[in-house]
């Protein structure tokens, strides 16, 4: 499986380029990710993966470096809740490489212990849906507090047909 995204923002950081927080939109950093996945049975599969992000963003928005990101994640079938049900662990690590030496190092460990309910009626819940709980151990992010990030994610979705959901 491959993906690639070439992100549109709009966001109001404070950060040296922009210490008064005004709204910035533009492209930010483009990436490619590459991945492999196996099911072993009807209740598990694995998958690991690359992603590589490019410095295209402009200096408001974008990193400024080329990063590498492995991934490894794996997924477990819960028939016992429910046949849609499962729990799906995702570890990542973000890294940067090589770019504008005068742009902060990247360097964090992203993690999502997805946890997904099927409901009633082709509707169901899913507790932590991306990898948004991370641990910095690059150079701080401006207004940064502590190294951990751990927000409570959570969001309602309903599944329309086998290829479409509304988030």
């Amino acid at each position: 499986m491959t993906r690639t995204d070439l992100p549109l923002l709009a966001r109001n950081p404070i950060t040296d380029f922009n210490p008064n927080g005004d709204y910035l939109q533009g492209i930010v950093d483009a990436d490619f990710q590459a991945a492999l996945m196996q099911k072993i049975n009807q209740r598990f599969a694995f998958g690991f993966g690359l992603r590589v992000i490019t410095p295209t963003g402009d200096n408001a928005l974008g990193s400024g470096k080329w990063q590498v990101m492995p991934i490894v994640g794996a997924r477990l079938g819960l028939p016992e809740i429910s046949s849609p049900s499962y729990f799906e662990p995702i570890l990542r690590y973000d890294t940067s490489v090589v770019g504008d030496p005068t742009k902060r190092n990247i360097s964090n460990l992203q993690f999502a212990p997805t946890f997904n309910v099927g409901l009633p009626d082709r509707w169901f819940v899913t507790f932590f849906p991306s990898p948004d709980i991370r641990i910095n151990y690059g150079d701080p992010i401006t207004g940064q507090t502590g190294r951990l990030f751990l927000p409570f994610d959570f969001r309602f979705s309903k599944k329309f047909s086998d290829n479409v959901a509304c988030r």
